[in-house]
């Protein structure tokens, strides 16, 4: 598709995938240290006593890092105006120090506003994957997409 993708252009059970975010140990501390210091995710040796066997990055920053892929690689090029939340989050996998991640997209539904003119809501799940093509993290988010009418 070429030019700017708006609420019109966007198709149920279209698919995207792009990413290749690299996990560091460092990033891993300093995002806990800030907003989820608990042992396994700023402590290496406690986190090799935890359940975990080792350091992990917090949920909250596996969702960080999916909302850096997706600005960097989805939103250029469409109409988003924004989101509306998400549903169905799940933490699937630990995210380790050296984990490359990607993300899988798929359009689930299309839904025109009836008290937003010109605006849509696209749901998209997401999948983010290791390297291994695991899922890491899943989610469904409600996308806004402005209409090309009123661009």
């Amino acid at each position: 598709m070429s030019g700017r993708v708006y609420f019109e252009d966007v198709q149920v059970g279209q698919t995207q995938r792009f990413g290749g975010y690299e996990v560091t140990r460092e990033e891993i501390i300093e995002f806990a240290r800030q907003f989820d210091p608990q042992p396994f995710h700023v402590d290496e040796e406690a986190a090799g006593r935890s359940m975990f066997g080792g350091l992990i990055a917090s949920g909250w920053h596996t969702c960080a890092m999916l909302s850096r892929m997706i600005c960097d690689h989805a939103i250029p090029g469409t109409a988003t105006t924004g989101a509306l939340g998400f549903d169905d989050l799940k933490w699937l996998k630990p995210v380790r120090p050296g984990d490359v991640l990607s993300v899988e997209t798929r359009v689930l539904e299309k839904i025109e506003s009836p008290r937003r003119h010109g605006v849509g809501t696209v749901k998209i799940e997401s999948r983010v994957l290791n390297q291994r093509d695991e899922a890491v993290m899943t989610l469904s988010s409600l996308v806004l997409y402005q209409s090309r009418a009123t661009a």
